[in-house]
């Protein structure tokens, strides 16, 4: 499916794809301001967070309404209905789903009333939490639990709603810290704009400034296009809430960043800033440290489109080899309703990117791509090359291998289908078919940030996780349906694979059980 700042999405390779987004969030409060708009356009700038579901909640001071549905931005939204979404507040989300599956119901913003109806709170969720079991379990026993509801998203909106005797501010105050795991949240009632951020800040979001309101998103891209001046992060820890009497700042956590390092390299778009640092320098960055690192010899330097060109432009300028391109990008493929026959089927990648014979017929290339997750479409780019005349593919990753999976709000592949898991550097060169290969280095990619070590989640490539996760392995995107059979099942049964008391659980792919898979 096609991606929001035009890079290839991680669906290139159906039967094997990419790391799956994050998700998107976007908030505004705006008096007179056509505020659904400026919140679709926001997430149509983030649309490359997500791809199942988008949504907008708005509030004109009397009540709050939702309307989402599965689908892009522009597939959800038509002029019509944006127009009927009226108010001077609204928040927006765009979905890939980490907990729960990609269904209506599981679509944000989610929507919940409190006991009395006297306010009624909507949440849009960027991350993932790892206490999910920890936090169903309080939900079932307030009685608040939604049949067909499986996110953790749902959780959250529930446990804040379900404390009629407080503001909505106040229950935040009492709910946030008992969340375990990466949040960025946009929320609201009938009043109010509120935005909260994890204390270790896993994922970004942002402050702006519009003429008459506030802005809150998960990228500074998503600012600029809106025409929001940027004003800051919001700090990990911190709650923000916006109202009639300005904005106002209170902290839950003492902070401790650990801010994602997998965003630097394929996440965020290109345009956006991070600390301070702007991704298109920082991939630049990298793929002149992977040029020093890996040199290779070769008549010119080729970027997988479009994730791997800034890291390519970096590489070529480096090491002097020419910069071109080797391969066109057929922009229009992606969600479609209609399939391919299966002999399109089996030419795979040919329906995205399709080689510049005469331009890489002859010649010794250096393939700049960012990451290798199953090494499906490395395999077949270079078989794609190779038909059409190179004589050499040198192969070079902007990340180091991807060894370990994301609990944080990335749904990368388990374990076992990690290919960096199972071969060294020679063995995965083999397995897709390059004359050479060469991956960037932990310690120079996070130089390329310009951020200490101590202060970046690089859990994925050295398992190092900064926020602990479940000794039970109760984890995992399918952890809320898992529960929901174990809880449909008679008194005593089992469930699932390696059930026995207190289980019951089925491991899903991204499972803590990925941990400790072969």
């Amino acid at each position: 499916m096609p991606r929001g700042d035009g890079r290839l999405s991680h669906d290139i390779d159906p039967q094997g794809p990419g790391p799956q987004d994050a998700c998107g969030v976007f908030g505004v409060w705006a008096p007179g301001e056509e505020v659904a708009k400026l919140t679709y356009f926001g997430l149509y700038a983030l649309q490359h967070r997500g791809q199942e579901a988008a949504g907008i909640a708005v509030s004109d001071g009397s009540g709050v309404v939702v309307f989402k549905d599965l689908g892009l931005v522009a597939q959800v939204f038509d002029e019509p209905t944006l127009a009927s979404l009226r108010g001077h507040i609204a928040i927006g989300h765009t979905r890939y789903s980490t907990t729960g599956g990609s269904t209506w119901e599981n679509a944000q913003p989610t929507l919940r009333s409190t006991p009395s109806g006297s306010s009624t709170i909507a949440l849009a969720h960027n991350g993932n939490l790892v206490n999910t079991a920890e936090l169903a379990q309080q939900v079932a026993d307030l009685g608040l639990a939604e049949p067909g509801v499986t996110s953790d998203t749902a959780l959250v909106t529930a446990l804040l709603a379900a404390r009629p005797d407080l503001s909505v501010e106040a229950a935040a105050l009492e709910v946030l810290p008992t969340l375990r795991g990466a949040f960025s949240f946009v929320f609201m009632d009938e009043d109010t704009l509120y935005a909260a951020r994890d204390a270790n800040g896993v994922r970004p979001l942002v402050l702006g400034r519009l003429e008459r309101g506030w802005v809150i998103a998960s990228e500074t891209a998503a600012l600029d296009i809106v025409g929001a001046s940027v004003v800051r992060e919001v700090e990990p820890g911190e709650l923000i809430a916006i109202d009639e009497h300005g904005l106002r700042s209170s902290r839950f956590a003492a902070q401790d960043p650990k801010g994602c390092l997998f965003e630097y390299v394929y996440l965020a778009r290109p345009d956006t800033t991070i600390v301070g640092r702007n991704v298109h320098a920082a991939r630049v960055e990298i793929g002149r440290t992977l040029a020093r690192e890996h040199p290779a010899e070769g008549d010119m330097v080729i970027p997988v489109p479009e994730s791997g060109t800034p890291a390519a432009i970096g590489y070529a300028a480096e090491s002097g080899i020419p910069y071109g391109s080797g391969l066109v990008k057929n922009a229009y493929v992606g969600r479609t309703f209609i399939q391919p026959s299966q002999t399109i089927r089996q030419l795979g990648i040919r329906l995205k990117l399709n080689p510049l014979r005469d331009n890489v017929r002859g010649k010794r290339l250096v393939v700049v791509d960012d990451t290798i997750v199953r090494g499906n479409t490395q395999r077949a780019l270079v078989r794609m090359l190779r038909e059409s005349g190179a004589i050499e593919v040198h192969v070079r990753i902007s990340a180091p291998p991807v060894k370990w999976p994301c609990f944080y709000g990335i749904d990368f592949a388990t374990r076992a289908e990690l290919l960096a898991n199972g071969l060294d550097v020679e063995g995965i060169r083999r397995s897709i078919g390059a004359d050479s290969l060469g991956f960037v280095s932990l310690d120079g990619l996070i130089a390329a940030t310009e951020q200490p070590k101590n202060r970046l989640c690089r859990a994925c490539f050295d398992g190092e996780y900064p926020i602990d996760l479940p000794a039970d392995n109760v984890i995992g995107k399918h952890v809320l349906e898992g529960l929901a059979r174990v809880a449909a099942q008679p008194a005593g049964a089992a469930v699932g694979v390696g059930a026995g008391p207190g289980v019951g659980l089925i491991p899903s792919a991204g499972g803590a059980d990925a941990l400790t898979r072969p």
